[in-house]
């Protein structure tokens, strides 16, 4: 699949880093680095633009390492750019952390995932069909 991009930033295209790997490294675009205090969060621009098919989005997810090692995550993860989004991709970056993170130009500090989605529709109706699990949720199928 090929997807149609816009580059305003100086870095490098997303790409794979592996043959399988899921998502491409999303880099800060800044024209100054950004302090991320903790608990702070704000919108990091990318430089990027893309025109998805409908049919697909792209998530934008956390990178592991920067959440493992720095406490820095994606506060909406995953976000979601819609097909028909023309807009620069932004990253919502929230500092989780005791101590303050400086984000700065070409850093990588998201991922991005293309996935393909259904659309649904909704039939209404008065009852569903019953199961074993019934309308337990939130930690209700565990070992107790």
């Amino acid at each position: 699949m090929t997807i149609k991009i816009i580059n305003k930033s100086a870095h490098v295209l997303p790409h794979y880093e592996t043959e399988a790997s899921a998502g491409m490294d999303l880099r800060a675009n800044l024209e100054t680095a950004i302090v991320l205090e903790p608990m702070d969060r704000a919108i990091i621009k990318t430089g990027l633009f893309i025109e998805l098919p409908i049919g697909y989005e792209a998530q934008v997810r956390p990178r592991s390492g920067l959440a493992a090692k720095k406490g820095i995550t994606v506060l909406n993860a995953p976000g979601t750019v819609d097909a028909d989004y023309r807009g620069e991709i932004g990253v919502i970056l929230v500092n989780l952390s005791n101590e303050a993170f400086t984000v700065e130009n070409g850093e990588r500090i998201a991922q991005l995932v293309i996935a393909k989605h259904e659309r649904a529709e909704w039939h209404k109706v008065e009852e569903l069909s019953s199961t074993d699990r019934g309308a337990g949720g939130f930690g209700s199928t565990g070992v107790k």
